[in-house]
């Protein structure tokens, strides 16, 4: 049988036997769900409807399910477990705004078994899929679901404002407590239907460090690739007609603004291709998927859909698809060969915060590597980089010939790089590089943390450090923020001639010795 580490990440074991997750079997985890679901959901239907508080968004139901039974649970042949239910109202108020009822909601992740998925990342979660292909359950750490809380009262601010969102659409926070155990889950929306065969599947951060998938991940039959896969595979990107792109770009763009003021970091775009031109051999895979849609009636959840996620249901992808094709929600899109795509994408990850851990992650990281390619990285660099990754590299608009060639206009928040920054991808990193005013420069909120974090770096890889550190100490917070922001280094260049260039363009540096300026190495 599978085992876990200390962390709740789950180890390989026998084929065909059952995985666990933090010693508790997944058949015992999944019964659990659904039982404590089954009770929560039902009992929440005798409360009355009213407007959401700022209190019920910290509001935790307990119940306790013995495996005998009780006068409010029914009896099962699990372990005795308690159930906890986080902001059940707040979560009903989600649920409605995205078309679920209490009913469907139940019928969906009670009436069949829980279809448990394999899991390509590091986490080690678990992933369960409803046999409708609706909801998606995935159990995540404390500080995630701690986190997850925190975030609810903006969540609601965002969904109530814009429900039309590639970010996840979370529907239920749970703990399943047994043995000493918390077992926490968190129910969100399926990104990637299962009555459609996925081709092609790709998790993107707009990263390049170890950004590409492992020998293993490659060996199962339905892998998730990365990165620089994705720049190998589809090196000419994915061409869109000029309205689906201006509407998926704007879409991208205001989710990453969201996460940015949340100072969420080390999120992915999970997306999925569709070929709807592939070999007849899929033929008797594609009826099979089909009659599973037809019996499943498809996906009733408001907004659940790609391409209602970026600009509501008017329209479906009839300009690439047949009458026997069920599109299933996906944005119609073309590869550089021509062929004509269904997408299916969503932000996933998105409880990852830049706190003190992610921020001596990327300084470790940076120590050996190109700081600016290592997927941990300060919120506001993140959102830049992600987007310019996607309008770049990955999401084309069709001018004329859909092999030419556009030059995007690169996103630029108020704090972020400015439209004149340039993009280049290197044979193994990308290179972000800009000028800011210094107006810009005072209004960057890096956290002073932040930046000595930065020259920590660059004074341990640097043999000349004491001298440097000296004038460092003559340095205001602002101009040592002003010339970290300046200091890029070029492909092959070394760190004592960049600093040399960067000291050029610092207020404070050049008040300093013309020896120190110019890093003569006297």
């Amino acid at each position: 049988m599978s085992s876990v580490t200390e962390n709740g990440a789950i180890t390989a074991g026998k084929p065909n036997e059952e995985k666990t997750y933090k010693k508790t079997a997944s058949s015992a985890i999944k019964g659990a769900i659904q039982l404590g679901i089954g009770y929560t959901v039902g009992n929440l239907t005798s409360k009355p409807d009213r407007d959401v508080l700022m209190q019920d968004f910290y509001v935790v139901e307990s119940v306790f399910l013995p495996s005998e039974g009780s006068n409010l649970t029914p009896a099962h042949h699990y372990p005795d477990f308690r159930f906890k239910t986080y902001a059940p109202l707040a979560f009903r108020y989600f649920r409605e705004l995205f078309g679920i009822k209490p009913d469907d909601y139940l019928y969906s992740i009670c009436s069949e078994p829980l279809i448990e998925l394999s899991n390509p990342g590091a986490s080690g979660s678990l992933f369960f899929v409803t046999s409708g292909d609706e909801f998606i359950i995935k159990t995540v750490q404390h500080k995630e679901a701690e986190f997850l809380q925190k975030l609810l009262p903006g969540y609601y601010m965002n969904l109530n404002q814009n429900p039309r969102t590639l970010l996840p659409k979370f529907y239920g926070l749970y703990c399943v407590q047994s043995g000493g155990i918390n077992i926490r889950i968190v129910v969100m929306n399926n990104v990637l239907p299962r009555a459609l065969k996925m081709h092609f599947t790709y998790d993107l951060k707009g990263s390049t460090y170890k950004r590409r998938a492992s020998r293993k991940e490659r060996e199962k039959s339905n892998p998730t690739f990365k990165d620089l896969d994705f720049l190998q595979d589809m090196h000419e990107g994915l061409y869109f007609d000029s309205e689906t792109h201006s509407a998926l770009m704007k879409t991208l763009q205001r989710d990453c603004r969201v996460l940015e003021s949340f100072k969420i970091m080390d999120y992915s775009l999970l997306l999925g291709i569709h070929i709807l031109n592939s070999n007849i051999k899929e033929k008797g895979e594609c009826s099979r998927s089909a009659s599973d849609a037809k019996r499943h009636g498809g996906q009733k959840v408001l907004y659940s859909t790609a391409m209602e996620s970026i600009q509501g249901p008017g329209k479906s992808g009839d300009s690439v698809t047949t009458e026997t094709t069920n599109t299933m929600g996906g944005i119609p899109a073309k590869s550089h060969k021509g062929e004509k795509l269904l997408l299916f994408m969503g932000i996933i990850d998105i409880l990852q915060s830049y706190r003190l851990m992610k921020k001596l992650e990327h300084s470790w990281k940076a120590l050996v590597y190109d700081g600016d390619t290592v997927s941990v990285h300060r919120p506001s660099f993140y959102a830049d980089r992600f987007l310019k990754f996607m309008n770049a590299r990955v999401f084309k608009k069709i001018q004329g010939e859909h092999c030419q060639r556009d030059q995007p206009t690169l996103y630029s928040s108020s704090k972020g790089l400015p439209s004149s920054s340039t993009f280049t991808l290197g044979d193994s990193a990308i290179y972000l590089t800009s000028e800011q005013s210094t107006l810009e420069m005072e209004n960057d909120n890096a956290s002073v943390l932040d930046v000595y974090l930065s020259y920590l770096i660059f004074v341990l890889r640097n043999p000349y450090y004491l001298r440097i550190i000296k004038r460092l100490r003559l340095m205001g917070p602002q101009e040592i923020i002003q010339s970290n922001f300046l200091w890029k280094r070029e492909p092959g260049e070394d760190y004592l001639t960049t600093f040399s260039t960067t000291a050029q363009k610092t207020p404070a540096m050049r008040t300093l010795p013309h020896p120190f300026r110019s890093c003569s190495r006297d």
